[in-house]
C-alpha cells in the first residue's frame, strides 16, 4: 500500500462533500508530474490524506482510499468543463483520474503550520519550499506520524 496527500480547495470540493457522496472521481489534474504518479504509482487500496488548501487554515482534514485504477479524465474532452483540454485526444488521453472513497474525518484539522514546524516531517514534499503539487507521496513513517498528531494540539 502507498500513501498520498491530495489537495482540494474546500469551496470546490471538501471532505464534507466526499463524506456526503461516498465515492468521487478525483478529476481536473493538469500537471504531468502528478499525472505520472496517478498513472504509474497509485493503486486501489492506497490511502490518502484529504488536505484543504487555499483556506484560512490549510491542513489535513480527512482520510480517503483510492478505489479505482487510473482512467481517462472525461473533463478533458468536455468543452463545457472547467478543465477542458482541447489537445487531449480520447484515443490517446493526456489526463487521468482515480476514484476516491471517504474513510473518515481526522479528529481535528492538522494545520500546515504544525506540519511545517514538525522536525519529523521536514522531508515531506508538502512542507518543502516551492512545492505546489496537488497530489504528493507520503511515506509510511510520515503517515503514521501524522496520524499520531490527531490526538495532540
Amino acid at each position: 500500500m502507498a500513501y498520498w496527500l491530495m489537495k482540494s480547495e474546500p469551496d470546490a470540493f471538501s471532505i464534507d462533500d466526499l463524506e456526503r457522496v461516498g465515492t468521487e472521481p478525483w478529476d481536473g489534474i493538469r500537471n504531468y508530474q502528478v499525472r505520472n504518479m496517478i498513472r504509474d504509482e497509485m493503486k486501489p487500496g492506497d490511502r490518502a490524506f484529504f488536505y484543504h488548501s487555499n483556506t484560512k487554515v490549510p491542513g489535513i482534514v480527512g482520510i480517503m482510499e483510492i478505489v479505482s485504477q487510473p482512467r481517462p479524465d472525461p473533463t478533458a474532452f468536455d468543452p463545457d468543463a472547467k478543465y477542458h483540454d482541447p489537445k487531449s485526444d480520447p484515443d490517446k488521453p493526456r489526463w487521468l483520474l482515480v476514484d476516491v472513497k471517504y474513510v473518515r474525518h481526522t479528529k481535528r484539522v492538522i494545520p500546515l503550520t504544525e506540519l511545517k514546524a514538525d522536525p519529523a516531517l521536514e522531508e515531506m514534499p508538502l512542507v518543502r519550499r516551492g512545492n505546489r503539487l496537488s497530489i504528493m507521496p507520503v511515506t509510511e513513517d510520515q503517515w503514521e506520524h501524522i496520524l499520531s498528531l490527531e490526538d495532540q494540539g
